[in-house]
């Protein structure tokens, strides 16, 4: 379980929002909605280690997060907004680039299934600049089918995916928390995913 006590986020001279509570267990996930400059993003990365709260702390398995750094990063994929691939390497190239830089080797038969089931299928070894920015977040998105980690972080993972794309990658999260896994992620869209769903609004 992953569980928030009273966090607060302060930018500048600026607090976007405190005494945020919530948690997350096995087959759950969290849509966190709000305002633009609500902090949805900031929460996201204080979550995912990247940033840091003003105040209140996290839990992992009800221990401190803190205190379990190494395990909670071991079981955590955080996909930013913006799609994080280099423009120079082919699809394939940063799928395994980005499991090798987080310590997880990917074979490329692995890679490569992953890029035809999000859609890639002959783009897989084209330079990712030539890609439209719907397959480049569809390349970020393969990250998803060849992650093991229990706890997924998603920033408006549905940006710029077309209907079909969006309907396969709800059926990615749906098959993630089928197995137990987590997911908190922001989204300006309803969205309608399996497990038990919950809602958190910044304001």
């Amino acid at each position: 379980m992953l569980r928030a006590h009273g966090l607060a986020c302060v930018r500048g001279d600026r607090r976007l929002f405190s005494d945020v509570d919530f948690s997350v267990s096995a087959g759950d996930w969290l849509q966190v909605e709000g305002a633009n400059g609500a902090g949805k993003t900031s929460l996201l990365r204080i979550v995912a280690g990247l940033a840091q709260a003003a105040d209140g702390h996290l839990e992992w398995d009800g221990q401190p997060v803190d205190t379990v750094r190494d395990e909670f990063n071991a079981r955590l994929l955080y996909l930013g907004h913006a799609p994080s691939i280099k423009d120079d390497l082919s699809a394939l190239e940063n799928l395994q680039t980005a499991a090798a830089v987080a310590g997880r080797p990917l074979d490329e038969a692995t890679a490569l299934a992953a890029l035809r089931r999000i859609g890639l299928k002959g783009r897989e070894d084209l330079p990712t600049r030539v890609l439209s920015q719907g397959q480049k977040r569809r390349v970020a998105l393969a990250r998803l089918l060849c992650s093991q980690a229990r706890l997924w972080i998603l920033d408006e993972p549905f940006v710029a995916l077309d209907v079909a794309a969006v309907a396969l990658l709800c059926s990615i999260l749906d098959e993630h928390l089928a197995r137990g896994g987590m997911l908190m992620f922001t989204s300006h869209q309803a969205v309608q995913l399996a497990g038990n769903g919950a809602s958190l609004r910044l304001s």
